[in-house]
């Protein structure tokens, strides 16, 4: 039997970056009911708010959807995990925390594909509102409740920047200016010590509100409709369904894999998908789960010689110990900033556009054979660089009509040639930046891909073998007009076609920005918002 139907005004789906961002803003309002409502469970677990804890959560399953591509014709026909977030914070838990806004053209090209008002000019205001920082640099935030830290310098990191100047990559202190072209180290989403998630960060205060319900363990079924209206969503938890109604808008902020699923299974989506699995269509909108992007990180690693990586502490009993008792009595150590703390944004074969980057480096002070497994038994680096903006393009598609079966997630890596030359240069440049002194001195040898990776077909060969996601999957309920038919929501986030619904993720960036997505996903939620609050006051 059912239970009983809740009613409230505001229904959010997903307690990601954005879902929390934006349950707590709307609820800044005591006289708006929001309830916000989670698949995951809460959870205490300690490495969640260790900076370095990803190492331990990501494929836990307590925290972790663990999802994984269908087989990658491009990568040499493996499935490549694509983990993200479960849990109130999502993949906010369980992230690298770098806290990276993109490039201002980024937002300019959203625009000049029709969507008034996201250029950089009108959305950096609401990248100020969301930052906290110790110390301001030009154009940050003061104030806000998302923390962003500075990295401690370290010798590698210092060799890496030097060695990528060396290169022709100017060093810069700051990447989130607009212009992210240069080599520095990045800033971080964490605060005295630990992780800054969107939990932290927005929730947890908001939670105190008696008007924001938080429902957890609810996995969201369908979306509840009446005609072309929204009415709500339906749940379940423990067997049993519940049904929940939005006296105004359901806003999903499941994710660029869980959102568009939702919308194919309640009839919103390409008509002959939604046929093929007996699910009537509601509106047909050919762009629902098409348009996937993703930030594909190819990664040579190194041995090292005469300093301390992370794999000597992960190897060493006595060193773990040691940097686990700095952590809890200094909240300082490596436990405290994780594995990436310098990078760079350069450009290569990119001449009509050299300045806006296309390669993003994350210069680790780890090494091993895959992310996540333990490290190389021997001191070692990556530099692991990843293409900002891929020509290849995905999909996600559910694979049968059962809401509670994993979606298909075609990623479609290195389907562009355009990409494949890329990633053959980006290995290149890598290997130029790594015989740079002072880099070049802690440099034993050169670990993988080695001397079986010559020539452009070997290192292809290579890339396609080893190279995985870097988690960024985005795109996938794109926005543009309505004159665009692969387009899924308006400029406003509304659902073409529909009233009542909107989505607010990562799920509706047209095009994937240039650098890590967390920062511009909470961005878009502070934004969607102010969207919401001016249509109920319409």
């Amino acid at each position: 039997m059912s239970a009983k139907i809740i009613e409230t005004d505001i229904v959010i789906v997903g307690a990601g970056s954005a879902g929390c961002t934006l349950a707590a803003r709307l609820s800044e309002n005591p006289q708006l009911q929001v309830t916000l409502i989670e698949a995951g469970k809460p959870s205490n677990y300690p490495w969640l708010d260790i900076p370095i804890g990803y190492f331990k959560t990501v494929g836990n399953p307590a925290h972790d959807w663990q999802f994984e591509t269908q087989t990658e014709e491009g990568m040499a026909n493996r499935r490549l995990p694509w983990p993200r977030g479960k849990g109130l914070g999502g993949t906010s838990l369980i992230n690298g925390m770098l806290y990276l806004r993109g490039h201002r053209q980024d937002y300019d090209q959203w625009q000049a594909l029709g969507n008034d008002g996201w250029s950089w000019d009108e959305v950096l205001p609401y990248f100020q509102r969301a930052m906290n920082t110790h110390r301001a640099l030009p154009g940050d935030g003061q104030g806000g409740p998302l923390w962003v830290s500075e990295l401690p310098h370290d010798p590698l990191s210092d060799a890496f920047v030097s060695a990528a100047g060396r290169s022709g990559i100017a060093p810069t202190s700051d990447f989130n200016g607009g212009d992210n072209s240069g080599a520095g180290y990045f800033r971080m989403n964490t605060h005295r010590g630990q992780r800054m998630s969107t939990e932290r960060a927005y929730l947890r205060q908001a939670m105190r509100r008696p008007n924001l319900k938080v429902i957890s363990d609810a996995q969201v079924t369908q979306v509840l409709m009446q005609g072309s209206r929204a009415q709500g969503v339906s749940w379940i938890r423990d067997g049993q369904t519940h049904r929940l109604h939005a006296r105004h808008e359901v806003v999903l902020s499941a994710g660029a894999i869980q959102s568009p699923q939702l919308l194919q299974l309640s009839g919103i989506g390409p008509s002959g998908l939604l046929q093929a699995h007996q699910i009537h269509t509601i509106v047909d909108l050919p762009g629902v789960g098409e348009n996937l992007q993703d930030h594909l990180q190819v990664r040579p690693s190194f041995r090292c010689q005469g300093v301390e990586t992370l794999n000597d502490v992960a190897n060493s009993t006595w060193r773990s110990a040691r940097d686990f008792v700095r952590y809890h009595l200094t909240r300082t150590g490596p436990l405290a900033t994780g594995v990436y703390r310098a990078g760079a944004f350069l450009s290569l074969d990119n001449d009509q556009q050299a300045h806006w980057p296309n390669v993003q480096i994350h210069f680790g002070l780890v090494s091993f054979d895959r992310p996540h497994q333990p490290p190389h038994p021997f001191p070692g680096i990556t530099l692991s660089a990843c293409m900002l903006r891929p020509e290849s393009r995905g999909r996600i598609q559910i694979a049968n009509a059962d809401p509670l079966a994993r979606p298909q997630i075609h990623a479609g890596y290195l389907s562009a040639e355009s990409d494949q030359r890329l990633a053959i240069h980006m290995v290149r440049k890598m290997r130029e930046i790594a015989s740079q002194a002072p880099l070049s001195s802690y440099i034993a040898q050169e670990h993988e891909p080695g001397s079986v990776a010559q020539n452009d077909a070997e290192i292809l060969d290579w890339i396609r073998r080893r190279a995985g996601s870097i988690f960024h999957p985005v795109g996938t309920c794109a926005m543009g007009p309505a004159t665009d038919p692969m387009a899924v929501v308006d400029a406003k986030l509304h659902v073409h076609g529909l009233q009542g619904l909107r989505v607010v993720d990562g799920s509706v960036m047209p095009r994937i920005v240039s650098g890590n997505t967390n920062a511009p996903i909470i961005m878009l939620a502070e934004k969607a918002a102010d969207l919401i609050r001016e249509k109920l006051r319409g």
